[in-house]
């Protein structure tokens, strides 16, 4: 398929949409992390289907979808979450970009732009504060085309 982004269509993933959305975060795992068991794969795509399922109803999640042709090609979502505030504003809503996606035909060729564009626009709409993510070293240089920065305070973390 050769990729024309003047035929690109974006949309909102739907409740209906929760199997592609699923597949779509089962291979980025796999890419990002490698094959797992079938018996793995299994448990975690209905905990996906579910997780997906309660946050989009909840609303604590929203994601895109890139068409050509019918074909989807690359995939975006961000989860909220609300966190206590400070002495400049009671509350924050805060977003994490969760597995930008694109399929391996179809990378380079601006479709992720298009999807972190409309993250970007929703979440300046529902008014969060910050958005953060993790990426690969292929994805940096689109984030910091977009503005994205190492963090203003230390990140650690603690694995349990």
């Amino acid at each position: 398929m050769q990729i024309d982004l003047s035929k690109i269509r974006i949309h909102k993933i739907e409740s209906t949409d929760v199997e592609l959305l699923t597949t779509y975060r089962m291979a980025y795992l796999t890419e990002m992390q490698g094959e797992r068991s079938e018996e793995y794969q299994i448990k975690l795509r209905n905990e996906l289907n579910l997780y997906f399922t309660n946050a989009l109803a909840e609303d604590r999640v929203f994601a895109f979808l890139a068409r050509q042709d019918n074909q989807a090609l690359s995939f975006g979502a961000m989860v909220l979450k609300k966190i206590p505030g400070d002495f400049n504003q009671s509350s924050y809503l805060e977003g994490d970009i969760l597995n930008m996606y694109t399929v391996p035909f179809a990378r380079r060729k601006g479709i992720s732009a298009l999807i972190l564009e409309q993250l970007i626009a929703e979440a300046r709409r529902r008014g969060i504060s910050k958005i953060s993510l993790h990426t690969s070293k292929d994805g940096e240089k689109l984030y910091r085309k977009f503005g994205f920065s190492e963090p203003v305070y230390p990140v650690l973390e603690l694995f349990l």
